[in-house]
Protein backbone atom coordinates (compact mmCIF):
# COMPACT_ATOMS: atom_id res chain seq x y z
CA UNK A 1 0.00 0.00 0.00
CA UNK A 2 1.38 3.20 -0.97
CA UNK A 3 1.32 6.42 1.35
CA UNK A 4 -1.65 8.63 0.95
CA UNK A 5 -0.68 12.33 0.32
CA UNK A 6 -3.19 15.62 -0.02
CA UNK A 7 -6.05 14.66 -2.07
CA UNK A 8 -5.86 11.03 -1.42
CA UNK A 9 -5.76 11.32 2.52
CA UNK A 10 -8.74 14.14 2.32
CA UNK A 11 -10.18 11.36 -0.16
CA UNK A 12 -9.72 8.62 2.68
CA UNK A 13 -11.56 10.76 5.77
CA UNK A 14 -14.46 11.87 2.87
CA UNK A 15 -14.59 7.92 2.25
CA UNK A 16 -15.00 7.08 6.28
CA UNK A 17 -17.30 10.07 6.43
CA UNK A 18 -19.78 8.89 4.12
CA UNK A 19 -20.02 5.27 5.42
CA UNK A 20 -20.15 6.98 8.76
CA UNK A 21 -23.21 9.25 7.70
CA UNK A 22 -24.78 6.16 6.08
CA UNK A 23 -25.64 4.86 9.01
CA UNK A 24 -24.01 1.63 8.64
CA UNK A 25 -21.82 1.69 11.60
CA UNK A 26 -24.21 2.42 14.00
CA UNK A 27 -26.06 -0.99 14.25
CA UNK A 28 -24.48 -2.93 17.13
CA UNK A 29 -24.74 -6.10 14.85
CA UNK A 30 -22.08 -3.98 12.70
CA UNK A 31 -19.92 -2.84 15.70
CA UNK A 32 -19.54 -6.56 17.10
CA UNK A 33 -18.65 -8.24 13.40
CA UNK A 34 -15.85 -5.52 13.12
CA UNK A 35 -14.64 -6.73 17.02
CA UNK A 36 -14.83 -10.01 15.73
CA UNK A 37 -12.78 -9.38 12.57
CA UNK A 38 -10.39 -7.59 14.19
CA UNK A 39 -9.62 -10.67 16.71
CA UNK A 40 -9.73 -12.90 13.31
CA UNK A 41 -7.11 -10.64 11.62
CA UNK A 42 -4.88 -10.80 15.19
CA UNK A 43 -5.42 -14.31 15.52
CA UNK A 44 -4.52 -15.50 12.06
CA UNK A 45 -1.62 -13.43 11.18
CA UNK A 46 -0.22 -13.51 14.57
CA UNK A 47 3.00 -14.57 13.27
CA UNK A 48 3.39 -12.35 10.64
CA UNK A 49 2.86 -9.23 13.47
CA UNK A 50 5.30 -10.89 15.14
CA UNK A 51 8.25 -11.08 12.75
CA UNK A 52 7.18 -7.33 12.22
CA UNK A 53 8.17 -6.40 15.32
CA UNK A 54 10.97 -8.27 15.85
CA UNK A 55 12.09 -6.87 12.68
CA UNK A 56 11.31 -3.13 13.58
CA UNK A 57 12.40 -3.25 17.43
CA UNK A 58 13.58 -7.00 17.97
CA UNK A 59 10.94 -7.49 19.96
CA UNK A 60 10.70 -11.53 21.58
CA UNK A 61 7.90 -13.14 19.99
CA UNK A 62 6.20 -13.98 23.78
CA UNK A 63 6.60 -10.82 24.61
CA UNK A 64 4.82 -9.68 21.85
CA UNK A 65 2.07 -11.60 22.05
CA UNK A 66 1.62 -10.49 25.73
CA UNK A 67 2.19 -7.16 25.71
CA UNK A 68 0.49 -6.52 21.95
CA UNK A 69 -1.91 -8.84 20.58
CA UNK A 70 -3.11 -10.25 23.96
CA UNK A 71 -4.00 -7.01 25.28
CA UNK A 72 -5.96 -6.19 22.39
CA UNK A 73 -7.78 -9.50 22.19
CA UNK A 74 -8.68 -9.35 26.13
CA UNK A 75 -9.99 -5.95 25.52
CA UNK A 76 -12.02 -7.03 22.64
CA UNK A 77 -13.33 -9.78 24.67
CA UNK A 78 -14.46 -7.79 27.62
CA UNK A 79 -16.11 -5.06 25.15
CA UNK A 80 -17.73 -7.36 23.66
CA UNK A 81 -19.46 -9.50 26.57
CA UNK A 82 -20.70 -5.87 27.39
CA UNK A 83 -21.30 -3.91 24.29
CA UNK A 84 -25.08 -4.19 24.32
CA UNK A 85 -25.89 -2.63 27.72
CA UNK A 86 -23.03 -0.19 27.27
CA UNK A 87 -25.10 0.97 24.29
CA UNK A 88 -29.05 0.95 25.66
CA UNK A 89 -30.53 3.79 26.50
CA UNK A 90 -30.55 4.63 30.26
CA UNK A 91 -33.61 5.90 32.13
CA UNK A 92 -33.03 8.85 34.08
CA UNK A 93 -35.45 9.58 37.02
CA UNK A 94 -36.86 13.44 37.10
CA UNK A 95 -37.73 15.61 39.96
CA UNK A 96 -41.42 15.48 41.24
CA UNK A 97 -42.60 18.90 40.10
CA UNK A 98 -41.43 18.12 35.92
CA UNK A 99 -43.67 14.89 35.96
CA UNK A 100 -45.40 13.25 33.82
CA UNK A 101 -42.22 13.27 31.55
CA UNK A 102 -39.41 10.63 31.26
CA UNK A 103 -35.53 11.27 30.33
CA UNK A 104 -33.09 8.92 29.14
CA UNK A 105 -29.39 8.84 28.22
CA UNK A 106 -29.09 7.78 24.37
CA UNK A 107 -25.31 6.97 23.73
CA UNK A 108 -24.55 7.92 20.08
CA UNK A 109 -21.13 7.74 18.25
CA UNK A 110 -19.24 11.20 17.48
CA UNK A 111 -18.41 10.33 13.65
CA UNK A 112 -15.09 9.81 12.05
CA UNK A 113 -12.36 9.04 14.75
CA UNK A 114 -8.37 9.84 14.03
CA UNK A 115 -6.51 7.52 15.94
CA UNK A 116 -2.34 8.51 15.90
CA UNK A 117 0.02 5.56 17.04
CA UNK A 118 3.10 5.52 18.74
CA UNK A 119 6.01 3.36 17.70
CA UNK A 120 6.72 1.60 20.75
CA UNK A 121 3.86 -0.71 21.06
CA UNK A 122 2.76 -0.12 17.17
CA UNK A 123 0.00 -3.00 17.53
CA UNK A 124 -1.15 -2.33 20.75
CA UNK A 125 -1.45 1.49 20.71
CA UNK A 126 -3.24 1.74 17.20
CA UNK A 127 -6.06 -1.29 17.33
CA UNK A 128 -6.77 -0.87 21.08
CA UNK A 129 -8.29 2.66 20.94
CA UNK A 130 -9.95 1.49 17.96
CA UNK A 131 -11.58 -0.97 20.03
CA UNK A 132 -13.61 1.60 21.68
CA UNK A 133 -14.25 3.46 18.69
CA UNK A 134 -15.97 1.06 16.38
CA UNK A 135 -17.58 -0.32 19.70
CA UNK A 136 -19.08 3.24 20.29
CA UNK A 137 -20.01 2.86 16.53
CA UNK A 138 -17.78 5.12 14.92
CA UNK A 139 -16.11 5.24 11.77
CA UNK A 140 -12.25 5.34 12.26
CA UNK A 141 -9.05 6.85 10.46
CA UNK A 142 -5.65 4.76 11.37
CA UNK A 143 -2.47 6.58 11.19
CA UNK A 144 0.53 3.87 12.18
CA UNK A 145 3.61 4.58 13.04
CA UNK A 146 6.34 5.82 10.36
CA UNK A 147 9.35 4.63 12.84
CA UNK A 148 7.88 1.09 12.38
CA UNK A 149 8.02 0.73 8.58
CA UNK A 150 7.35 -2.93 8.71
CA UNK A 151 4.54 -3.09 11.04
CA UNK A 152 2.93 -0.36 9.37
CA UNK A 153 2.94 -1.55 6.35
CA UNK A 154 1.64 -5.20 7.52
CA UNK A 155 -1.07 -3.39 9.29
CA UNK A 156 -2.21 -1.04 6.09
CA UNK A 157 -2.16 -4.46 4.39
CA UNK A 158 -4.14 -6.49 6.92
CA UNK A 159 -7.07 -3.95 8.23
CA UNK A 160 -9.15 -3.79 4.56
CA UNK A 161 -8.94 -7.39 3.89
CA UNK A 162 -10.63 -8.29 7.75
CA UNK A 163 -12.55 -5.13 8.65
CA UNK A 164 -15.06 -3.02 6.87
CA UNK A 165 -12.16 -1.17 4.13
CA UNK A 166 -14.91 2.42 3.84
CA UNK A 167 -15.26 2.51 7.86
CA UNK A 168 -11.92 1.90 8.58
CA UNK A 169 -9.37 3.32 6.84
CA UNK A 170 -5.58 2.89 7.21
CA UNK A 171 -2.93 6.28 6.20
CA UNK A 172 0.52 5.46 6.33
CA UNK A 173 3.41 7.93 6.08
CA UNK A 174 5.53 10.47 8.53
CA UNK A 175 5.62 14.56 9.25
CA UNK A 176 3.66 15.34 5.96
CA UNK A 177 1.08 12.68 6.44
CA UNK A 178 0.52 13.55 9.82
CA UNK A 179 0.12 17.17 9.34
CA UNK A 180 -2.34 16.87 5.85
CA UNK A 181 -4.40 14.29 8.69
CA UNK A 182 -4.81 17.07 11.16
CA UNK A 183 -6.05 19.86 8.52
CA UNK A 184 -9.09 17.48 7.99
CA UNK A 185 -12.01 17.90 9.98
CA UNK A 186 -12.85 14.51 12.93
CA UNK A 187 -14.88 14.62 15.63
CA UNK A 188 -12.24 13.02 17.83
CA UNK A 189 -8.65 12.35 17.47
CA UNK A 190 -7.10 9.95 19.98
CA UNK A 191 -3.40 10.49 20.09
CA UNK A 192 -0.49 8.60 21.71
CA UNK A 193 2.85 9.63 22.16
CA UNK A 194 4.88 12.85 23.21
CA UNK A 195 3.93 16.21 25.20
CA UNK A 196 6.03 17.96 21.93
CA UNK A 197 3.47 16.47 19.68
CA UNK A 198 0.41 16.64 21.83
CA UNK A 199 0.82 20.14 21.87
CA UNK A 200 0.53 20.38 17.72
CA UNK A 201 -2.01 18.15 17.38
CA UNK A 202 -4.09 19.77 20.80
CA UNK A 203 -3.51 23.20 18.93
CA UNK A 204 -4.56 21.91 15.17
CA UNK A 205 -7.62 20.16 16.57
CA UNK A 206 -8.55 23.75 18.05
CA UNK A 207 -9.38 24.76 14.23
CA UNK A 208 -12.27 22.79 13.91
CA UNK A 209 -13.40 22.58 17.50
CA UNK A 210 -12.56 18.64 17.85
CA UNK A 211 -12.00 17.01 21.18
CA UNK A 212 -9.10 15.43 22.04
CA UNK A 213 -7.76 12.49 23.85
CA UNK A 214 -4.18 12.94 24.68
CA UNK A 215 -2.17 9.39 25.79
CA UNK A 216 1.17 10.92 26.96
CA UNK A 217 4.34 10.10 29.10
CA UNK A 218 7.12 12.37 31.21
CA UNK A 219 8.91 11.26 34.59
CA UNK A 220 7.09 8.29 36.29
CA UNK A 221 8.63 8.09 39.95
CA UNK A 222 9.15 5.13 41.95
CA UNK A 223 9.89 4.87 45.50
CA UNK A 224 12.03 2.21 47.30
CA UNK A 225 11.98 1.08 51.12
CA UNK A 226 10.78 -2.47 51.34
CA UNK A 227 14.19 -4.05 52.59
CA UNK A 228 11.96 -7.73 53.63
CA UNK A 229 11.11 -7.88 49.67
CA UNK A 230 14.22 -6.27 47.98
CA UNK A 231 15.18 -9.07 45.73
CA UNK A 232 11.09 -9.51 45.27
CA UNK A 233 11.20 -5.66 44.37
CA UNK A 234 14.24 -5.96 42.14
CA UNK A 235 13.03 -8.41 39.94
CA UNK A 236 10.00 -6.14 39.55
CA UNK A 237 11.14 -3.11 38.61
CA UNK A 238 13.74 -4.74 36.42
CA UNK A 239 11.18 -5.87 34.57
CA UNK A 240 8.94 -2.82 34.40
CA UNK A 241 11.80 -0.39 33.68
CA UNK A 242 13.32 -3.18 30.78
CA UNK A 243 10.89 -4.17 29.15
CA UNK A 244 11.14 -3.22 25.48
CA UNK A 245 14.31 -2.00 26.17
CA UNK A 246 12.74 0.39 28.52
CA UNK A 247 10.65 1.68 25.64
CA UNK A 248 7.73 1.96 27.24
CA UNK A 249 5.57 5.09 28.68
CA UNK A 250 4.51 3.63 31.75
CA UNK A 251 7.84 2.23 33.03
CA UNK A 252 9.98 3.37 36.07
CA UNK A 253 11.35 6.50 34.97
CA UNK A 254 13.99 6.69 37.91
CA UNK A 255 13.75 5.26 41.98
CA UNK A 256 13.69 7.01 44.55
CA UNK A 257 15.30 5.41 48.12
CA UNK A 258 17.06 6.45 51.55
CA UNK A 259 20.96 6.44 50.60
CA UNK A 260 21.65 3.64 52.58
CA UNK A 261 19.31 1.66 50.23
CA UNK A 262 21.13 2.68 47.07
CA UNK A 263 24.07 -0.07 47.13
CA UNK A 264 21.56 -2.52 48.22
CA UNK A 265 19.04 -1.92 45.75
CA UNK A 266 21.42 -1.52 42.87
CA UNK A 267 23.28 -4.97 43.33
CA UNK A 268 19.40 -6.42 43.42
CA UNK A 269 18.77 -4.98 40.14
CA UNK A 270 22.05 -5.66 38.61
CA UNK A 271 20.87 -9.19 39.58
CA UNK A 272 17.54 -9.56 38.69
CA UNK A 273 18.93 -8.26 35.34
CA UNK A 274 21.25 -10.82 34.81
CA UNK A 275 18.64 -13.36 35.93
CA UNK A 276 16.33 -12.52 33.06
CA UNK A 277 18.73 -11.29 30.57
CA UNK A 278 22.09 -13.36 31.34
CA UNK A 279 25.37 -12.17 31.44
CA UNK A 280 25.48 -10.41 28.41
CA UNK A 281 22.37 -9.07 27.28
CA UNK A 282 23.19 -8.13 23.85
CA UNK A 283 22.66 -12.15 23.39
CA UNK A 284 19.39 -12.81 24.90
CA UNK A 285 16.89 -13.19 22.20
CA UNK A 286 14.38 -11.73 24.93
CA UNK A 287 16.01 -8.36 25.52
CA UNK A 288 14.62 -5.57 22.07
CA UNK A 289 16.31 -2.92 20.75
CA UNK A 290 16.16 0.69 20.39
CA UNK A 291 13.70 2.03 17.77
CA UNK A 292 16.05 4.39 15.27
CA UNK A 293 19.76 5.38 15.79
CA UNK A 294 18.85 9.22 16.23
CA UNK A 295 16.99 7.66 19.60
CA UNK A 296 20.21 5.59 20.45
CA UNK A 297 22.36 8.21 20.21
CA UNK A 298 19.85 10.38 22.60
CA UNK A 299 20.53 7.98 25.04
CA UNK A 300 24.17 7.28 24.83
CA UNK A 301 24.16 10.46 25.76
CA UNK A 302 22.67 10.76 28.68
CA UNK A 303 25.71 8.44 29.83
CA UNK A 304 28.27 10.91 28.98
CA UNK A 305 29.98 11.86 32.53
CA UNK A 306 27.36 9.76 34.31
CA UNK A 307 28.08 7.48 37.21
CA UNK A 308 27.21 4.34 35.82
CA UNK A 309 26.70 1.63 38.31
CA UNK A 310 25.92 -1.66 35.70
CA UNK A 311 25.65 -1.89 32.28
CA UNK A 312 25.99 1.54 29.48
CA UNK A 313 27.38 -0.75 27.03
CA UNK A 314 26.34 -0.02 23.45
CA UNK A 315 26.26 -0.93 19.91
CA UNK A 316 25.38 1.68 17.55
CA UNK A 317 25.17 -0.78 14.40
CA UNK A 318 22.77 -2.98 16.26
CA UNK A 319 20.95 -0.02 18.17
CA UNK A 320 21.78 -1.84 21.25
CA UNK A 321 21.95 -0.23 24.68
CA UNK A 322 22.57 -2.57 27.88
CA UNK A 323 20.22 -2.68 30.64
CA UNK A 324 21.90 0.64 32.83
CA UNK A 325 21.70 1.91 36.48
CA UNK A 326 22.87 5.18 37.07
CA UNK A 327 23.45 7.00 39.92
CA UNK A 328 22.57 10.36 40.46
CA UNK A 329 23.47 12.79 43.67
CA UNK A 330 20.39 14.23 45.77
CA UNK A 331 18.45 16.59 43.63
CA UNK A 332 17.70 20.24 43.62
CA UNK A 333 14.65 20.78 42.01
CA UNK A 334 15.83 23.79 38.83
CA UNK A 335 19.32 23.59 39.64
CA UNK A 336 21.43 24.62 36.93
CA UNK A 337 23.29 21.72 35.61
CA UNK A 338 20.73 19.16 36.57
CA UNK A 339 20.50 15.88 34.76
CA UNK A 340 18.89 15.45 31.97
CA UNK A 341 17.85 12.12 33.02
CA UNK A 342 15.90 14.29 35.89
CA UNK A 343 14.47 16.70 34.03
CA UNK A 344 13.56 14.86 30.51
CA UNK A 345 11.59 11.67 29.92
CA UNK A 346 13.69 8.44 29.02
CA UNK A 347 12.21 6.16 27.22
CA UNK A 348 14.86 3.51 27.50
CA UNK A 349 16.89 0.85 29.53
CA UNK A 350 18.54 3.53 31.46
CA UNK A 351 17.28 3.34 35.18
CA UNK A 352 18.67 6.63 37.84
CA UNK A 353 18.91 5.43 41.34
CA UNK A 354 18.32 8.62 43.44
CA UNK A 355 18.94 9.16 47.17
CA UNK A 356 16.34 10.57 49.00
CA UNK A 357 16.35 11.63 52.58
CA UNK A 358 12.48 10.28 53.43
CA UNK A 359 9.23 9.25 51.90
CA UNK A 360 8.24 13.16 52.14
CA UNK A 361 11.24 14.62 50.87
CA UNK A 362 10.24 12.55 47.68
CA UNK A 363 6.83 13.10 47.69
CA UNK A 364 7.92 16.90 47.34
CA UNK A 365 10.08 16.23 44.81
CA UNK A 366 7.31 14.63 42.89
CA UNK A 367 5.31 17.45 43.22
CA UNK A 368 7.87 20.48 42.17
CA UNK A 369 7.74 18.69 38.63
CA UNK A 370 5.11 17.85 36.10
CA UNK A 371 2.20 15.47 37.24
CA UNK A 372 3.32 11.61 35.77
CA UNK A 373 1.80 9.27 33.88
CA UNK A 374 2.21 6.60 36.20
CA UNK A 375 3.53 6.32 40.15
CA UNK A 376 4.72 3.39 41.68
CA UNK A 377 5.74 2.86 45.60
CA UNK A 378 7.63 0.02 47.19
CA UNK A 379 7.25 -0.01 50.78
CA UNK A 380 5.75 -1.65 53.48
CA UNK A 381 4.55 0.59 55.50
CA UNK A 382 0.87 1.48 55.15
CA UNK A 383 1.54 4.95 56.13
CA UNK A 384 3.69 5.43 53.35
CA UNK A 385 2.00 4.09 50.38
CA UNK A 386 -0.94 6.29 51.90
CA UNK A 387 1.01 9.66 52.25
CA UNK A 388 2.17 9.12 48.37
CA UNK A 389 -1.41 8.03 47.22
CA UNK A 390 -2.93 11.08 49.24
CA UNK A 391 -0.29 14.02 48.40
CA UNK A 392 0.47 12.62 45.38
CA UNK A 393 -1.45 13.19 41.77
CA UNK A 394 -0.84 10.89 38.82
CA UNK A 395 -2.65 9.14 36.09
CA UNK A 396 -2.67 5.83 38.32
CA UNK A 397 -0.92 4.15 41.13
CA UNK A 398 0.86 0.65 41.18
CA UNK A 399 2.22 -0.54 44.65
CA UNK A 400 4.41 -2.92 44.60
CA UNK A 401 4.31 -3.65 40.79
CA UNK A 402 5.01 -1.95 38.02
CA UNK A 403 3.06 -1.46 34.88
CA UNK A 404 -0.04 -3.12 36.07
CA UNK A 405 -2.62 -0.55 36.06
CA UNK A 406 -1.90 0.93 32.76
CA UNK A 407 -3.32 -3.20 31.74
CA UNK A 408 -6.59 -3.95 33.33
CA UNK A 409 -9.62 -3.32 30.92
CA UNK A 410 -12.24 -2.39 34.05
CA UNK A 411 -10.00 0.20 34.91
CA UNK A 412 -9.23 3.46 32.97
CA UNK A 413 -6.10 4.68 31.71
CA UNK A 414 -4.93 8.30 30.98
CA UNK A 415 -2.70 10.55 32.43
CA UNK A 416 -3.00 14.42 34.37
CA UNK A 417 -1.85 17.36 33.36
CA UNK A 418 1.06 17.37 31.53
CA UNK A 419 1.10 13.54 31.13
CA UNK A 420 -2.34 13.67 29.18
CA UNK A 421 -6.15 14.03 29.17
CA UNK A 422 -8.81 11.50 29.05
CA UNK A 423 -8.99 8.27 29.10
CA UNK A 424 -9.65 4.85 27.86
CA UNK A 425 -9.57 0.62 27.93
CA UNK A 426 -13.07 -1.25 28.13
CA UNK A 427 -15.64 1.20 29.25
CA UNK A 428 -13.71 4.26 29.40
CA UNK A 429 -13.01 3.99 26.07
CA UNK A 430 -16.83 3.42 24.94
CA UNK A 431 -17.26 6.53 26.75
CA UNK A 432 -14.68 8.13 24.93
CA UNK A 433 -15.83 8.16 21.27
CA UNK A 434 -19.52 8.15 22.70
CA UNK A 435 -21.75 10.98 23.64
CA UNK A 436 -24.72 10.34 26.32
CA UNK A 437 -27.07 12.61 24.19
CA UNK A 438 -30.26 13.66 27.53
CA UNK A 439 -33.51 12.84 25.81
CA UNK A 440 -36.66 14.77 27.77
CA UNK A 441 -40.10 13.98 26.63
CA UNK A 442 -43.16 16.05 28.81
CA UNK A 443 -46.52 14.36 28.61
CA UNK A 444 -49.56 16.23 27.65
CA UNK A 445 -51.68 14.94 30.47
CA UNK A 446 -51.42 17.37 33.67
CA UNK A 447 -50.46 20.20 31.99
CA UNK A 448 -48.50 22.21 34.35
CA UNK A 449 -46.09 24.07 32.32
CA UNK A 450 -48.58 26.85 32.09
CA UNK A 451 -47.09 27.64 35.50
CA UNK A 452 -43.86 28.77 33.78
CA UNK A 453 -45.37 30.51 31.12
CA UNK A 454 -46.15 34.23 30.72
CA UNK A 455 -48.75 36.07 32.06
CA UNK A 456 -46.90 35.91 35.15
CA UNK A 457 -49.83 36.37 37.46
CA UNK A 458 -49.50 36.76 41.59
CA UNK A 459 -50.14 33.34 41.74
CA UNK A 460 -47.35 32.48 39.38
CA UNK A 461 -45.06 34.63 41.41
CA UNK A 462 -45.78 32.91 44.67
CA UNK A 463 -44.98 29.46 43.46
CA UNK A 464 -42.03 30.63 41.25
CA UNK A 465 -40.85 32.63 44.64
CA UNK A 466 -41.40 29.24 46.65
CA UNK A 467 -39.30 26.88 44.43
CA UNK A 468 -36.75 29.29 44.44
CA UNK A 469 -36.86 30.11 48.54
CA UNK A 470 -37.05 33.41 48.84
CA UNK A 471 -38.92 34.64 51.32
CA UNK A 472 -40.81 38.12 50.24
CA UNK A 473 -42.77 38.04 47.03
CA UNK A 474 -41.37 39.76 44.20
CA UNK A 475 -43.08 42.87 42.58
Amino acid sequence: MTDRRGEDIAAAVRTARRRYDSGATRPTTWRIAQLDALARLLRTNGDHIEQALWQDLRKNPTEARLTETAVVLADIAYTRRRLRRWARPRRVGLPIVLRPATARLVPEPLGVVLIIAPWNYPVQLLFAPMVGAIGAGNAVVLKPSELTPTVSAVLADLVPRYLDKDAVQVVQGGVAETTELLEQRFDHIFYTGNGRVGRVVLHAAAEHLTPVTLELGGKSPAWFDDDAHLDQVARRIAWGKFLNAGQTCVAPDYVMTTPDRVGPLTRAITRAVTDMFGADPIASPDYGRIVNAQHHARLTSYLEGADVAHGGQADPATRYLAPTLVHLPLPSPGAVGESPLLTEEIFGPILPIVPMTTPEAAIDYINAHDKPLALYVFSASRATRARFIERTSSGGVGIDVPLLQAGVEALPFGGVGASGMGSYHGRYSFETFSHRKPVVRRLHALDTLGFAMPPFTAAKRRIAARSAGVTAEPR
